[in-house]
């Protein structure tokens, strides 16, 4: 019982952390996210949307779930949609097991969640089941630093620590590799540098279901 207390804990402060600690990372990637979320439309869904950084970005008019395995993130959620006007639906479950049909979402969504997924692969094959045909897998995500650099060699270092501390978070996950290798039509991504210690190196791009 004490541990479950212990792990409540934990995952409350985690969400009044992502509420209020994330303000300006946001405000530096807008524009890169404001660009990637451009003409979406129909059923989207998001996997791991946290306290809601990108409800701002998405048109009204969509349908939207998320799909968020901490409970103590949904509140802020909601706060959040209903400062804006839009109606969301909040699912508590897993990206290796999604709360959806198949072949029956438009857009699925990601920032910063592949880091931190038990079994990466096997989220990216829940994204191509829910997916509609020609459907798209839109995703900022940090990223291992390359092999043979000092930061890699740090983000080796550090993984176990940072795991505990960042709820799951692998620092040096080859999550562009893995995109590449999981069966989508096509991948196209760009590496940039975020504003954030140690997870600096990112990658953002759309992966295209086949029609």
């Amino acid at each position: 019982m004490a541990q479950q207390v212990s792990y409540h804990w934990y995952k409350r402060l985690f969400a009044w952390l992502m509420a209020n600690g994330t303000a300006e990372y946001e405000e530096k990637i807008s524009d890169r996210k404001r660009s990637l979320f451009t003409n979406l439309h129909g059923k989207i869904l998001e996997i791991g949307p946290g306290t809601g950084p990108n409800l701002s970005y998405y048109p009204p008019d969509i349908e939207w779930i998320g799909i968020e395995p901490n409970p103590f993130m949904h509140s802020y959620l909601q706060k959040e949609a209903d400062k804006l006007g839009l109606h969301i639906d909040i699912r508590t479950g897993t990206a290796e097991k999604l709360d959806a049909e198949d072949n029956s979402i438009d857009a699925v969504i990601s920032t910063l969640v592949l880091c931190s997924v038990p079994n990466l692969e096997r989220t990216l094959q829940e994204v191509l089941r829910v997916l509609k045909p020609g459907g798209r897998f839109l995703f900022i995500e940090h990223v291992a630093a390359p092999n043979g650099t000092f930061l890699r060699q740090v983000q080796n270092t550090i993984k176990p620590l940072w795991q505990v501390l960042g709820d799951g978070c692998n620092p040096n996950r080859e999550t562009g590799i893995a995109l590449e290798q999981a069966g989508f039509a096509s991948v196209d991504y760009q590496n940039f540098d975020a504003p954030v210690p140690l997870v600096t190196p990112h990658i953002i791009g759309v992966a295209t279901k086949a029609t």
